[in-house]
């Protein structure tokens, strides 16, 4: 599977709020099917001045170069740009759209981040996600598979590089039982 793939997605309700996601039916790809090579792309998010001042809020960095117009005109930057953190935050919000890991991901062990270019409001993001090394541990029903994530912006300049380190099912977990 070295082609870039991409399930079927819903449309989004703009006008709601709502955004784009996997149909409710779709299941996530197991461990066995996922292979080195594949590639798996989001579709895109626009980040807005009230995600940057949400996230301030919910996080509690008021950093002026995020919250203060006047300050942030005065770096290298010239303008507000979003936290590293809300666009990492989206961007994993992006990669669970794709509905890869949807029922089948048991963790999320690691992420590593490289900021490469900062994130305005306006920006539209997209993530690209490769399996990059795959290990049948830590047991038969579970093994761990090593993505790269790449973010660009709508001008195809990469914004992250990372790495996430999953730990994937095997098999389809089995429905419990009502107690």
């Amino acid at each position: 599977m070295n082609e870039r793939s991409q399930p079927p997605m819903e449309t989004a309700d703009m006008a709601s709020g709502t955004a784009a996601f996997p149909p409710a039916t779709r299941s996530g790809l197991l461990f066995d099917e996922l292979h080195e090579g594949a590639v798996f792309s989001s579709q895109g998010r626009t980040i807005t001045e009230a995600d940057i001042t949400a996230f301030a809020g919910l996080s509690g960095d008021y950093n002026p170069i995020h919250t203060d117009a006047e300050y942030a005109r005065s770096t290298p930057y010239k303008s507000r740009i979003a936290h590293g953190l809300l666009v990492q935050a989206i961007t994993s919000g992006l990669a669970s759209q794709t509905g890869i890991f949807t029922g089948t991901t048991v963790a999320v062990t690691e992420m590593i981040i490289r900021y490469e270019a900062p994130v305005r409001a306006g920006d539209t993001i997209h993530v690209e996600l490769r399996v990059v090394a795959k290990d049948p541990e830590p047991t038969p029903r579970r093994g761990w598979v090593r993505f790269t994530t790449m973010v660009t912006n709508q001008r195809g300049e990469r914004v992250i590089d990372g790495e996430w380190l999953t730990l994937m099912h095997r098999e389809r977990p089995r429905p419990r039982r009502p107690a």
